[in-house]
């Protein structure tokens, strides 16, 4: 028998959305929770293993150390944002199940595994990149010497066996929603976009797109993209949806679902005879063919990263589309009835205050059905952080998050002040959802559907009180301003 493992993603900030799904982690404007896809993988390869996923469940510290003390081994999954409270609660554990073996997967100890076993003795071994075989070898007593993508301690020094290959038959890991239905309560997850309940799985793996400032592919799954079978999707949807006849809509979350045409007609050609409702992430490059066949086969709607409305910022980060490109996609998916959640990120390399207005009259043309605007991060790993460490652009305290887990601007240009890019972003917000459209949009919702306007005020409510603090925070922090902007060079 393995070790009895629990596969946490831990408590930490009031609705936080940190681990083991959240590419941005942070507590939102609304309260949202991704799935912890990564975690139900290697769940469902172990026998006696549990998830715990317990932000959305509202599980305590004191709860999660209480139910560690049934456990052999706790797999942690941690970020960047999250990692100092992860370790507290890491040692709290240790403190009530001595015996406990600890190992902390995610993009912040692959990035930093030397750092943080040096730093912090109560993590026992790291497993880097893609853990799901990693932690399976560890729990099942392989030698540690023999297990790749491992690091741990040895005679007082620190090991990092050699990285694991990445996983290439992925219809070889066991089906996510197998593991959620057994271990999670799919009503308790929420994203302000998506049809509630929802449930959200992965069809591929890596992306090659080269942003600069993305997460998972330079930390955690690589830029090679593999996919799954067709059919073995097609079967895990069709259970998914005997396991929740409630489920409103199903979520593809991977990072490039749509950028191979020919496997996604192909995926929708299965899809179509289910009768289900889905949304999936999408590329400005998908072609008009690609976006019919998914909206006749039960899309509803995209998350799409616009990111910015500057061409030479989308050329600094790499971004591989043009304004251009997103105008005609976005149009396209208008002209489908496919609905459109855009993101954009302030703060990139080359923001000034021009590229802030252009940004958001760029959204306003755009016209998408709801937008999420975050500051930029520049996470260890990523190409932006070794270009703002480089040239001395991420800010004194470096910090991400404030005390209560929500975004902080961590990376500042010469002449555009921290507090400037802050204030932007819900001037931003403001601009584009008092505008007669965008608000008709939301009252409509709020007539017709009884549902919705409960959800819709919960969250304008939350939204309103994050707005009052950050505009707060902003008198505070308050600076000079520079009379002159000079924008940061890629």
């Amino acid at each position: 028998m393995p070790l009895k493992t629990l596969f946490l993603n831990p408590p930490s900030f009031e609705n936080f959305d940190g681990g083991a799904g959240s590419r941005w982690p942070a507590t939102r404007e609304i309260e949202s929770y991704w799935y912890p896809v990564w975690l139900a993988y290697p769940t469902g390869m172990l026998e006696g293993a549990r998830l715990l996923d317990a932000p959305p469940h509202h599980v305590t510290a004191e709860e999660t150390i209480r139910t560690c003390r049934d456990y052999e081994l706790l797999v942690l999954f941690t970020s960047t944002p999250g990692f100092p409270g992860d370790i507290r609660l890491a040692e709290a554990i240790k403190d009530s199940n001595p015996h406990i073996k600890i190992a902390f997967v995610g993009p912040h100890v692959s990035v930093l595994p030397e750092k943080s076993l040096l730093d912090h003795n109560v993590i026992d071994v790291v497993c880097r990149k893609e853990f799901d075989h990693t932690i399976v070898e560890y729990a099942n007593g392989k030698p540690l010497e023999e297990i790749l993508g491992l690091s741990y301690r040895k005679n007082g020094a620190i090991v990092h066996n050699a990285d694991r290959p990445q996983i290439e038959n992925l219809d070889a890991l066991p089906h996510v929603t197998d593991v959620y239905r057994r271990d999670l309560d799919v009503r308790r997850y929420n994203v302000p976009f998506l049809l509630h309940p929802f449930v959200a799985l992965y069809t591929t793996r890596g992306c090659p797109a080269q942003c600069t400032f993305c997460l998972w592919p330079q930390t955690l799954m690589g830029h090679p993209w593999r996919k799954r079978s067709t059919d073995d999707v097609a079967r895990e949807m069709a259970k998914a949806k005997e396991y929740w006849p409630y489920v409103k809509e199903f979520f593809f979350d991977d990072d490039t679902f749509n950028i191979q045409s020919a496997r996604t007609i192909e995926l929708c050609a299965k899809l179509k005879p289910l009768g289900i409702t889905w949304s999936c992430t999408s590329r400005v490059t998908t072609s008009y063919e690609t976006l019919k066949a998914m909206k006749e086969a039960g899309c509803r709607l995209l998350i799409v990263g616009y990111e910015s409305g500057d061409q030479q910022i989308l050329k600094n980060i790499k971004k591989g589309a043009t304004l251009e490109h997103a105008r005609q996609f976005t149009k396209n998916c208008h002209k489908l009835g496919l609905v459109v959640h855009g993101d954009f990120i302030l703060g990139l390399p080359g923001e000034t205050r021009d590229t802030i207005k252009n940004t958001i009259k760029f959204a306003k043309e755009l016209d998408v059905e709801t937008i999420q605007v975050s500051v930029a991060h520049a996470y260890p790993g990523t190409e932006l952080h070794e270009f703002a460490t480089k040239n001395g652009f991420l800010t004194q305290e470096s910090k991400m998050v404030d005390d209560a887990g929500h975004q902080m601007v961590q990376v500042e240009y010469p002449g555009l002040p921290a507090a400037e890019v802050m204030e932007a972003v819900h001037k931003f917000y403001d601009e584009y959802y008092f505008r007669p459209k965008a608000a008709y949009r939301i009252l409509r919702k709020a007539v017709f559907n009884n549902s919705e306007r409960k959800r819709l005020y919960k969250e304008a409510r939350a939204f309103l009180k994050l707005r009052a603090q950050r505009h707060k925070w902003v008198q505070e922090n308050r600076k000079e301003e520079s009379p002159a902007v000079e924008p940061a060079k890629a």
